[in-house]
């Protein structure tokens, strides 16, 4: 949470002409209530399975149709079905990192309310127990103090070096 994954998953799309998806909007739309209302009213454990099965429809409509950029809310990449959907269907994982402090600094600084991140000690719980997980993207981006261009950009290099990789 607070690491920039709409902000630069919606630049990165751009730059690579792609379509671009933040996969809590997609929750929201099917489901007709915010990722808020979802928790309170069912819970996380509902809100995960609303999250994975939204992953899975965007993966296989987007199978044939060519690359996309999803961004992952900060709890999908822990859950092991999504990982191994992603990891089924060729997708390069990045993870992008900021310090702790500035991570939980951005979410109070956001309109949005964000059900995991309004107490303080929780907060940094989640984002300890989730470290091991996060470790396993493709790909870590340290994003302080980064224009959003210049992540984009380091982004850019890392699927470039990675698709020619695989070309080999």
């Amino acid at each position: 949470m607070g690491a920039g994954k709409t902000t630069v998953g919606r630049a990165l799309a751009k730059r690579l002409r792609c379509p671009f998806f933040d996969l809590d909007d997609v929750v929201e739309q099917r489901e007709q209530k915010s990722v808020a209302e979802i928790f309170a009213a069912s819970g996380e454990s509902a809100f995960r399975h609303m999250e994975s099965a939204a992953l899975a429809a965007l993966l296989q409509d987007h199978q044939a149709s060519g690359d996309l950029v999803i961004a992952l809310g900060g709890g999908a990449f822990v859950q092991q079905q999504n990982r191994i959907a992603l990891d089924a269907a060729g997708a390069i994982t990045v993870l992008l990192e900021a310090p702790l402090e500035e991570l939980r600094r951005r979410c109070q600084s956001e309109s949005k309310v964000r059900p995991l991140a309004q107490e303080q000690a929780s907060f940094n719980e989640l984002f300890a127990t989730r470290r091991a997980d996060y470790a396993l993207a493709r790909f870590r981006v340290h994003t302080l103090n980064k224009p959003v261009r210049r992540i984009t950009a380091e982004i850019e290099r890392l699927l470039t070096a990675a698709i020619a990789e695989v070309e080999e």
